[in-house]
């Protein structure tokens, strides 16, 4: 038996797997936790896997990429979570998101608290399995996770925090491995954190105009058509970072080749964007996946060779 077409979400890919495998009484949940869209848990999860592999060699440390992939998933979700639960009357005034479970009615207000606290409390198991250092490290994001729902209420720029939380992992990876943070990483996080202000810009665009009645802001109504210029700056402040890091870390000939490739992408997402096209600025978002695993590619084949 399916759910009815009103309670699947409005922005979610066609077909996905929730709205068609999953059981019917966890959908509204793993819809909260964006399950039908795992390109968030991929943008979050890519950081993460750079570090590591900017960090080491050592496939000794491969369990590590596991870990934060569950984490990733489980953060991603309560992310998710928490934000919908801040912005549930906002999401009610915008065509896209009205349909997502806490403006629909699908999950009540006091099932998503408690469906947060869950995801946390694995999401704290996974933390708690790393080193002393990167436990605090991580404990030290929170305070950037938590005001993220709330920038959108007072600057044109929530694109900044969000990539400064959202690329945490960026330091937790290295962090890992070596109990300590160094140049090397702290280049990486910052190319990731301007990647980050790239891609999530493109996403607003879908929304300009009813964030525009709600009272939502963000860097594409900021930029408005100016967004074409800045993108250059945007994503060459992250490609200028990703460089850095690769220079600090040591890494081989191999790296700068990938990377030339993953600029190559970056470039066509500039060439190609149309900031009237809400279906466009959807697919190039989601293009920064590919973007990620070149860049990973890039890294571990700069490590070996």
């Amino acid at each position: 038996m399916t759910d009815p077409a009103p309670s699947a979400v409005a922005d979610a890919p066609p077909e996905n797997w929730v709205d068609t495998r999953a059981p019917a009484f966890a959908r509204p949940f793993l819809r909260l936790a964006r399950a039908d869209r795992p390109i968030g848990t991929w943008l979050l999860l890519l950081p993460c896997w750079w570090s590591v592999a900017l960090a080491t060699d050592d496939w000794r440390y491969a369990g590590l990429l596991a870990l934060f992939a569950v984490g990733a998933v489980v953060m991603r979700g309560a992310g998710c979570t928490y934000n919908d639960i801040v912005d549930r009357d906002i999401d009610a005034a915008v065509a896209r998101t009205r349909s997502r479970p806490l403006p629909s009615g699908a999950v009540s207000l006091r099932a998503a608290w408690a469906f947060l606290a869950v995801q946390c409390l694995i999401g704290l198991a996974v933390l708690l399995a790393l080193n002393a250092y990167a436990i605090w490290l991580g404990f030290a994001s929170l305070a950037l996770v938590a005001v993220y729902p709330f920038m959108k209420r007072i600057t044109d720029w929530p694109q900044i925090v969000l990539g400064l939380a959202f690329n945490w992992g960026a330091l937790m990876g290295w962090a890992a491995v070596h109990g300590s943070l160094a140049a090397a990483p702290l280049a990486l996080y910052a190319g990731a954190v301007f990647w980050t202000i790239g891609y999530d810009t493109i996403y607003a665009h879908q929304d300009r105009e009813d964030d525009a009645i709600a009272g939502v802001r963000s860097s594409a109504l900021r930029l408005g058509p100016a967004t074409y210029k800045w993108m250059w700056v945007f994503y060459g402040a992250a490609l200028a970072g990703f460089a850095a890091a690769g220079a600090l870390a040591g890494l081989g000939l191999l790296f700068w080749i990938g990377l030339a490739a993953a600029a190559a992408h970056l470039v066509r997402q500039i060439r190609r964007l149309d900031i009237d096209d809400p279906s466009l600025c959807l697919q190039l978002f989601r293009g920064n996946r590919d973007f990620g695993l070149i860049l990973l590619a890039a890294i571990v084949a700069g490590q070996f060779v």
